[in-house]
């Protein structure tokens, strides 16, 4: 299902799986995934799941980017890290609602493909790097904000030194398979809380 049946029917699901926040509804709703899944897949681009889109990657399934988006609680002049762009999906959600967003991908031709699609979406506040971004971005830090969207085994401590005091950082930890959760971590003058 795409189109406006298929967003009407996002919607439905995100208030379904507890996202209130309107300005991450409206961001969703702004960005066209079905623009972001390949093309045979299309048909599926607005059912809550992840789907395929090569290299052994997925886009997230909607409900998951929105309330990865709604934890942050980005705000409109907030610079924003993210570790893993993929299609480019949960980017250009989270460019919606920041001022400047830095994407790493390791996948070269991914990142490609997303940077063509900011480009026909006439996103210009995105600065993207093909490279591997577990060591984050340190020649832009601090970020008020850092999202991975792959999993990883804990907070990583090298990302968490690139926040600024206060900023929030949201991470899927655990083994990727059985034991999966979604860790917010506050930076504070002391670490983390």
């Amino acid at each position: 299902m795409t189109g406006e049946s298929g967003k009407a029917r996002l919607v439905l699901d995100l208030r379904q799986a507890g996202v209130s926040d309107a300005r991450v509804m409206a961001a969703m709703e702004a960005v066209p995934r079905e623009l972001f899944v390949p093309e045979p897949l299309r048909s599926n681009a607005y059912d809550d799941t992840a789907l395929p889109i090569g290299y052994h990657q997925t886009v997230s399934q909607p409900t998951v980017v929105a309330l990865m988006t709604e934890a942050l609680n980005v705000g409109e002049r907030m610079k924003v890290l993210e570790i893993g762009t993929g299609s480019g999906y949960q980017a250009a959600v989270l460019s919606k609602l920041c001022r400047r967003l830095y994407t790493f991908e390791r996948h070269r031709p991914l990142l490609k493909e997303a940077e063509a699609r900011f480009a026909e979406l006439r996103i210009t506040n995105i600065t993207s790097l093909a490279a591997d971004g577990s060591k984050g971005w340190p020649e832009q830090a601090p970020f008020d904000r850092i999202i991975v969207t792959a999993f990883a085994a804990d907070i990583p401590p090298v990302l968490v030194e690139q926040l600024a005091v206060g900023g929030l950082m949201i991470v899927p930890v655990g083994d990727g398979d059985h034991d999966q959760r979604l860790e917010l971590v506050e930076r504070t003058e002391d670490g983390i809380k």
